[in-house]
């Protein structure tokens, strides 16, 4: 079975995920080689005895991973700011990339990506929006395709995150671009891809500090909503926190013509539920791991099946460019406290 050799940059919790995903549940799949930039990072991935059970070298340079022996593709799981520096010294080097969201902080960077990838047809280059391949949001996509509901107009959607007491969160926050650029950014992608990619007409947002005051410094805020008018009268609602209690809370609500969907409305860890003197309750799942961790599997099945076929990628890159354009929209519209207004081919006014 022919196998496609691939490498991860970026060994933090995300990254690490991925590599685990790539060796058990992606069989035509090899990971060769891993890199990061953090030393106690490569120190880990050096010792580690399952690395080197499967021969994967470990590298600090990137650039030096890139000149790996058969190196064919790379999944870049770093921080938002370095990933179209990353994406595009891959494509320099005529190797396939799978880019996780959002392309970039900035959106000039974040097209010269795109503008690069179209430079080399014979590259899978995509963008990691891992909601689009899980099941229950797939099946009410096909629920909107059937008509189930009549014509979408209304998406509601969040994305909240447990809160997190290890300062994690905080430190990466100077990175991210934002909690709209960072959290928001599956649920833009989601209004698109239900309401049939509408073009943006106004972005207005709005935000608050509860635990994280020192968020303040970097231009950021804990809690937040957002709203995006679309033109041809569709609308988007979204609410980012990263504070909630009870765990990782991500639902989506669309509402249409002749009906509504609802996806994962009251999160669940599983199907248990515990009944006694406190009443029935159930648990959450703790982070986003394991609410799309089957979700991820299936986006690497499907990029490294599209690589090994010589298949169009399941996300077109350019999708990422208009949610990066509404998340950034959002972002401004929440420091500066104004409605960011977009003309009818999507070019920002203002």
């Amino acid at each position: 079975m022919t196998q496609l050799k691939i490498a991860v940059v970026g060994l933090g919790r995300m990254g690490k995920r991925h590599v685990h995903t790539l060796l058990y549940r992606v069989p035509r799949a090899q990971v060769v080689a891993v890199c990061s930039a953090t030393p106690h990072e490569v120190e880990w991935a050096t010792t580690n005895e399952e690395y080197k059970e499967f021969n994967i070298a470990v590298y600090s340079d990137y650039q030096e991973m890139l000149n790996h022996p058969g190196l064919q593709a790379v999944w870049v799981s770093t921080s938002t700011d370095v990933h179209a520096s990353q994406t595009l010294a891959g494509i320099e080097k005529g190797i396939h990339v799978l880019c996780e969201k959002p392309l970039s902080t900035d959106l000039e960077e974040a097209q010269s990506v795109i503008d690069a990838a179209k430079k080399h047809p014979e590259l899978k280059i995509m963008a990691g929006f891992s909601r689009r391949f899980d099941e229950s949001y797939r099946d009410a996509a096909r629920k909107i395709a059937e008509k189930a509901i009549g014509e979408p107009f209304l998406v509601r959607s969040n994305t909240c995150d447990l809160l997190d007491e290890t300062g994690f969160f905080v430190r990466y926050a100077s990175r991210n671009g934002g909690i709209f650029v960072d959290c928001a950014i599956h649920d833009i992608d989601l209004s698109l891809w239900y309401l049939g990619n509408p073009i943006p007409k106004t972005c207005w947002a709005v935000g608050t500090l509860q635990h994280h005051p020192e968020l303040k410094q970097f231009n950021d805020v804990d809690n937040a909503v957002g709203v995006v008018e679309y033109w041809g009268g569709k609308i988007a609602y979204f609410y980012c926190s990263r504070t909630q209690s009870h765990g990782h809370d991500v639902t989506a609500e669309i509402t249409g013509t002749q009906g509504k969907l609802s996806v994962n409305l009251v999160p669940r860890q599983n199907n248990v539920t515990v009944a006694d003197k406190l009443g029935i309750r159930h648990e959450v799942q703790p982070e986003y791991w394991q609410r799309f961790e089957h979700a991820f599997a299936l986006e690497a099945n499907e990029f490294v099946e599209s690589v090994l076929m010589d298949k169009p990628v399941p996300l077109p890159l350019e999708t990422g460019m208009m949610v990066m354009k509404i998340g950034r929209a959002l972002q401004d519209a929440l420091l500066s406290g104004q409605v960011i207004r977009f003309n009818d081919a999507g070019e920002r006014l203002n």
